[in-house]
């Protein structure tokens, strides 16, 4: 990851309605959230929610999928690992053992 890749995740998920999307839909698991139940959750009308998603969207840090008529909304693991290593990448002056394992491997989640 790139300093360039790193400032538009972190910009995407710097707004308080962004943020509380982003940590549900990592609690949420693989299998995500419907936009309604997300909306529901943290009490964000469909029209606010909607943009919100987009820039979460946009980002790369969240992930879609339509099933019938519902869009699912899942966090992406894969970049939230790559953004998590590139700002502990050097922690602790490269001494590994002070630096807990900040990944979170989707799999786990299930």
């Amino acid at each position: 990851m790139n300093t360039k890749s790193a400032v538009l995740l972190l910009s995407s998920i710097a707004q308080e309605a962004r943020l509380d999307i982003f940590r549900l839909l990592v609690q949420a698991g693989s299998e995500g959230l419907a936009a309604g139940v997300i909306g529901d959750k943290l009490q964000i009308p469909p029209s606010t929610l909607s943009f919100h998603l987009k820039e979460l969207s946009i980002s790369g840090l969240i992930k879609s999928r339509q099933v019938s008529r519902f869009i699912y909304y899942s966090a992406n693991y894969e970049e939230m690992n790559g953004l998590l290593a590139y700002l502990t990448e050097n922690c602790c002056a490269g001494n590994a053992t002070c630096c807990s394992d900040v990944s979170c491997d989707e799999t786990q989640l299930n």
